[in-house]
């Protein structure tokens, strides 16, 4: 798993889950979601989902969201789907992103398979 930058280290995860969507977001993130599953989960207490237009566009947002949270002495193994860019996955252990090209996420849909994880507010992002 990745490690976060000092500064977050010692945030609550669900704090340091609006920074990461706020990155997100100011890399032109679409449908972006924040399900917490923490009640139904073993090994993660939050996914972030988000599409991007292109492979292009969701290798970005992965490397903006590594850049703005990222340990920058962690090597970046725990990110798997960078080289084709249809499903990019960053795990930072309590969080796991997951950056889909749209028909991919519409495919395989984490948001109907995790239905019963409540959604975090972001209306106060921009």
């Amino acid at each position: 798993m990745k490690r976060v930058q000092q500064k977050y280290r010692d945030l609550p995860a669900d704090e340091l889950v609006k920074i990461i969507c706020q990155a997100a977001l100011d890399n032109k993130a679409e449908n972006l979601v924040a399900l917490d599953v923490r009640g139904i989960s073993g090994f993660a207490d939050y996914f972030v989902i988000m599409s991007g237009t292109s492979t292009r566009h969701t290798t970005g947002m992965a490397d903006a969201i590594e850049k703005k949270i990222g340990s920058k002495r962690m090597m970046s193994g725990n990110t798997e789907g960078l080289s084709d860019g249809n499903w990019v996955l960053l795990d930072y252990n309590d969080i796991i992103i997951h950056i889909f090209h749209s028909e991919t996420r519409q495919y395989y849909d984490l948001e109907g398979l995790w239905h019963d994880a409540p959604r975090l507010d972001l209306s106060d992002l921009s």
